[in-house]
């Protein structure tokens, strides 16, 4: 039973695919309703899987979130992966619906609340995995504090990163947290890859460059390799904290690993979030 999220295109339709021909009963998870139920139909068409579902959450709104974890619990009694792969990098300085700079917001806050409401079902059905998709640009962020949500000096390349290096400090605070429980966490970066992340959907924006650079990207399906390894292979069984590239551990930015960042960036979280110390 596994939950990917921003499944509708990409690498999280991708590994939802390839988790659906492994015979799988596989969550997608999306905001657009309509787009989410074409992936759907096609996953389900070329997989002949169909256990594939789908269910929407808007992941820059803490109150979808808070009703998609309500409804997934409901329908379904376990979860024993939870792939955090949907991802937003958008020109221009824009926000959640909750107010946070859009990048920090849904690429981190978004996944940290899905996750810390699911993280009781993932224990419950353990041994579990959760895996986190992030990005090289991690390597040069650093999480700022006194403007998280960047009203001043604002660079769409400087939201993103901080919401990169968010994403593996969580990892690895959350790995922490769960070290004993069964459940294990690690995250990504997936390579250069040839999606419709960089398009603003309302503007077109982006779409001739992403088209001229398409060739020199990964298709989505090798995107996908590393996610759909730490997901189903034996091979990471009980390996958790680590930060992966091509199929190996390697070593993430120096600030990821301090564990002071990591523990301040956990509290802020929990406050921006709403969410009791559950753990």
């Amino acid at each position: 039973m596994a939950i990917i999220t921003g499944a509708n295109s990409g690498i999280g339709k991708a590994i939802s695919l390839e988790l659906a021909k492994l015979g799988a009963v596989v969550v997608m998870l999306c905001r657009n309703k309509t787009r989410g139920a074409e992936a759907l139909e096609e996953v389900r068409s070329i997989s002949g899987n169909k256990t594939v579902d789908l269910m929407l959450c808007d992941l820059g709104s803490l109150q979808s979130i808070e009703g998609f974890c309500l409804e997934f619990k409901k329908k379904y009694q376990r979860l024993d992966v939870l792939i955090n792969n949907a991802g937003v990098i958008l020109p221009g300085r824009h926000q959640t619906v909750d107010g946070y700079e859009l990048h920090f917001g849904v690429n981190h806050l978004g996944h940290f609340l899905l996750t810390n409401r699911l993280v009781d079902l993932l224990i419950e059905s353990a041994p579990a995995r959760i895996i986190n998709v992030t990005s090289g640009a991690h390597k040069n962020a650093s999480i700022h504090f006194n403007d998280i949500n960047l009203k001043k000096n604002y660079t769409v390349w400087r939201a993103y990163a901080q919401s990169k290096l968010a994403i593996i400090l969580f990892t690895y605070e959350l790995a922490d947290k769960l070290k004993g429980t069964g459940v294990t966490v690690n995250c990504l970066h997936p390579g250069a890859v040839a999606t419709n992340m960089g398009i603003n959907r309302d503007t077109g924006f982006g779409t001739f460059i992403t088209r001229i650079l398409k060739p020199f990207f990964q298709t989505p399906r090798l995107g996908a390799a590393t996610a759909l390894y730490l997901a189903t292979s034996d091979d990471v069984k009980g390996i958790t904290g680590k930060y992966y590239y091509r199929k190996k551990p390697v070593a993430s930015s120096k600030k990821s690993y301090d564990k002071e960042i990591g523990k301040k960036l956990w509290d802020l979280s929990e406050k921006l979030t709403g969410l009791k110390k559950i753990m």
